[in-house]
């Protein structure tokens, strides 16, 4: 009895559902799963969607960690003796998809999450700036 009683309610209760969605048009939908409310972090500067970035913007962000000290064998920024014998062997376009795709300890985009294949290039060129 009670196994009965369950899936009648279970029919039941997916037939309101579909009827329902059905009725539903996708303005109502995002409508309906659109966030509540937002958190505010007192003191922090509110979050500005990502845009065109200058080099330097994008190396302080995702790259100063291990091209400052040259981590694992990383290039240092603008010093031409370790950048130049990348440059020479393997060549600009080898360096920039080595830098997006991941290369040896480099994670694929240097860990950046927000930067695109144009943003590396930028902070490619910014890290070669002067060689």
């Amino acid at each position: 009895m009670k196994f009965r009683v369950l899936v009648s309610l279970f029919v039941s209760a997916l037939f309101f559902v579909n009827a329902n969605a059905q009725e539903m048009t996708n303005d109502d939908i995002a409508e309906r799963i659109q966030p509540v409310g937002r958190v505010h972090v007192a003191g922090a500067a509110p979050a500005v969607a990502a845009g065109p970035r200058t080099g330097k913007q994008i190396y302080d962000g995702a790259c100063v960690a291990c091209h400052t000290s040259g981590v694992l064998g990383a290039p240092k920024l603008q010093v031409a003796a370790e950048w130049q014998p990348r440059l020479d062997e393997k060549g600009f376009d080898q360096i920039w998809k080595n830098a997006i795709d991941g290369i040896n300890a480099m994670p694929a985009m240097g860990a950046c999450s927000d930067c695109t294949d144009e943003d590396i290039k930028t902070a490619i060129n910014y890290m070669i700036e002067g060689i």
